[in-house]
């Protein structure tokens, strides 16, 4: 679990969160506050992926719950919006800290993050294998990154540098939500984690002690992280940096130590980079097998073993949204904001789903129950119905494009087969299972 969830979003998120506290407190109590968010939607996840085991996840639930016709548009939404922004996110980080290293000038961040969607689709395309091992290697040198900040933030004596101004910080509850937005990006991957119910042994006795310990666990490195983040740079020097844990070591250990830092995230972005994107093509390759539009992004490419088509359609969608983050004074938060309402839009209907399917299947035996039900799931719900709120009134003016992009694809379900077509061969069915 804590695999999934740890990314690279530590490094990036603490500034966009301090620019909308106005406190060090407060600071630290959203992060706290993100980890129990995390545990409650982790485990209402964990009743609806151990009665409903299936590999397409909330697609598949939203399928159950309302129908298929929701579930495709989920499907559009994942690979226009939620996925592809999780891409230009990702390579808008690996940006931030290839710019620290190499500066190009103020689009600097751009450049290198459209370099890199092109270089590793490319790699995709070809057909490059992922290995078991590179991950976990890669998934080893970001915890290493992130005990560094934490031993040289906390042990360490920092130059006194004066803090540089700060742009005003929202009100009430615009900052909260804003601020809540952030921390539970940096969350994310926790609903990939509940699905762990299907490989644990005795699981529903099990699973709530694994999420428990798993929240915190992240919760404690989260907040270790932050802590260390406010010892060095105070909270006005987060406001005012893009690469945090850089502009950190820098504050330490002087150049060596920021570049040693940056090189170790740049290449823990470049492994997360290449598995988003070689995760999110299949979602283009599921959604043309179930269209009559766009034939070719189906087409399961043997000689790479992997939906090339799909994988171009996405690095394209990819770029076009570098190129909108490369508009604005920060990309990554453009990002965010393009994606957020979206994605809490989806998950709000994945909660209300185990209502849904509670009242539909009562003879459904369930092997996992969500404790303190119906408690849990309206808690769950009433935060991603706050979240949507908060990511469409407290943000900026890509929230509104990305729930454009959303009803755009409205239209696509009048291009939907009748039948599927024939599952894909035996070895696409393998490569996508790895």
């Amino acid at each position: 679990m804590v695999g999934l969830v740890v990314g690279i979003g530590i490094f990036r998120t603490p500034s966009l969160v301090a620019a909308n506290v106005d406190s060090e407190f407060a600071f630290i109590a959203v992060w706290v506050a993100g980890g129990v968010v995390t545990l409650i939607g982790a485990l209402c996840y964990a009743e609806l992926s151990a009665a409903q085991p299936h590999a397409g996840g909330e697609y598949h639930f939203l399928s159950r719950a309302y129908g298929k016709p929701l579930a495709m548009l989920f499907g559009w939404a994942r690979g226009s919006v939620i996925q592809t922004g999780a891409i230009a996110g990702v390579a808008f980080v690996l940006g931030d800290y290839a710019a620290q290293l190499l500066p190009l000038g103020p689009y600097g961040p751009a450049l290198y993050a459209a370099m890199a969607i092109i270089l590793f689709t490319g790699i995709n395309v070809i057909g490059t294998i992922q290995g078991k091992r590179l991950q976990i290697a890669m998934t080893c040198i970001q915890i290493s990154a992130i005990a560094a900040i934490i031993a040289f933030g906390l042990l360490g004596s920092p130059d006194a540098t004066p803090p540089a101004p700060v742009a005003a910080i929202p009100e009430g509850t615009a900052a909260l939500g804003l601020a809540m937005i952030f921390v539970l990006l940096t969350y994310g991957g926790w609903n990939e984690a509940a699905y762990l119910t299907g490989e644990l042994k005795d699981a529903p006795r099990t699973i709530a002690s694994v999420l428990v310990l798993g929240t915190a666990i992240l919760v404690t490195l989260y907040v270790l992280t932050n802590l260390a983040l406010l010892a060095v740079l105070g909270l006005d020097g987060l406001r005012n940096s893009d690469a945090v844990a850089a502009d950190m070591m820098r504050s330490v250990t002087g150049p060596a130590g920021a570049t040693l830092v940056s090189i170790a995230i740049l290449v823990a972005a470049i492994s997360t980079l290449n598995a988003t994107i070689f995760t999110g093509a299949r979602v283009y390759y599921a959604m043309a097998r179930d269209l009559t539009l766009l034939p070719s992004v189906g087409v399961w490419d043997e000689r790479g073993k992997n939906p090339a088509n799909g994988l171009i359609l996405q690095g394209i969608v990819a770029l076009v949204l570098v190129a909108m983050g490369a508009a604005t004074r920060d990309g990554f938060k453009a990002m965010v904001d393009y994606t957020a309402p979206v994605f809490w839009g989806f998950l709000l209907l994945t909660g209300l789903a185990l209502f849904v399917l509670r009242f539909r299947e009562p003879d459904r035996v369930l092997p996992y129950k969500v404790p303190f039900y119906p408690l849990t799931p309206i808690l769950f719900c009433l935060t991603c119905a706050y979240m949507l709120h908060a990511s469409i009134a407290y943000t900026g003016i890509a929230a509104l494009v990305g729930l454009a992009v959303l009803a755009a694809g409205a239209p696509l379900l009048l291009f939907r087969r009748k039948t599927a077509l024939e599952t894909a061969p035996a070895t696409a069915i393998a490569q996508e299972s790895d």
